[in-house]
């Protein structure tokens, strides 16, 4: 079975994949400060209670926009599964062209999700992830990535408001039930979301244009839902893209072998 490890500025994801499907899929906060054996210690509980052991796991594949989690999610791999983890780099094989004038700017997480959504869905296509940053991806008809746009992150723009504005209090995404708040709670709330979605349709509009052709919109991350419900672009809303992303790119490339040479726990990618 393959262990896939999805490391963003928020959560880690946690998933193992059977070869057919999802065997299970947990998420855990990021804390770059975390060792290895406290990583070990919760995920066995977990796939014990799903009916898994650690001797199942065969393969290990790691994404991660936080380089400081690599050393100690490495270790969990080698040390409590005995695998030598695939670390998501663009010295990889990807099967995609990536249409950037500088590509090692781009996070390995935008370019998972254009691998998977193109597999998934065909293209062209543009992927929303409302994750930390709401970003927006676009792959053309043959796979390739086109670049996108970065916005800051729903969370974050909710804790820039409190932290900036000394009687805005801090509050919590939800849909308002009228765009007209009669009071300084709704009123935040009401900016928030309504503000998102005049910002995802209007990049959506503006990107659709420049690009020229009909494309398909995904949407992913955990406010996706959420947000989906506030406008008609989004047309599919796939919550394990970016696993799929890793999924899909450890199938393409040969897994590394496991060594006893501690240096290369170490190494960066």
């Amino acid at each position: 079975m393959l262990l896939v490890v999805d490391a963003g500025n928020t959560n880690i994801v946690f998933a193992v994949h059977d070869g057919l499907s999802w065997r299970g899929i947990w998420r855990i906060s990021t804390d770059t400060q975390r060792t290895s054996d406290e990583y070990a210690v919760w995920l066995l509980t977990l796939l014990t209670h799903q009916g898994l052991s650690p001797a199942q796991i065969t393969q290990t594949v790691i994404g991660t926009v936080v380089p400081a989690a690599l050393y100690n999610l490495r270790r969990l791999s080698r040390d409590w599964f005995g695998t030598e983890p695939l670390i998501a780099a663009l010295r990889l094989d990807w099967g995609i062209e990536i249409l950037m004038d500088q590509p090692s700017e781009v996070g390995v997480d935008r370019l998972l999700n254009g691998l998977a959504a193109h597999r998934l869905y065909g293209g062209p296509l543009i992927i929303i992830d409302f994750g930390t940053a709401t970003t927006f991806d676009v792959v053309d008809d043959k796979g390739g990535y086109n670049g996108g746009a970065i916005a800051p992150g729903v969370n974050l723009s909710i804790e820039a408001l409190h932290q900036a504005a000394a009687r805005l209090p801090r509050i919590a995404i939800g849909r308002p039930q009228s765009v007209i708040g009669r009071g300084t709670v709704a009123a935040m709330r009401s900016g928030v979301f309504w503000g998102y979605i005049g910002l995802v349709e209007g990049l959506v509009a503006r990107i659709k244009t420049e690009f020229g052709a009909p494309m398909k919109v995904i949407a992913t991350g955990g406010l996706a839902p959420l947000l989906a419900e506030g406008t008609d672009i989004i047309e599919r809303i796939d919550p394990e893209l970016t696993l799929e992303g890793l999924r899909i790119l450890a199938g393409r490339n040969p897994h590394p072998l496991l060594t006893n040479d501690k240096s290369k726990a170490i190494e960066g990618d």
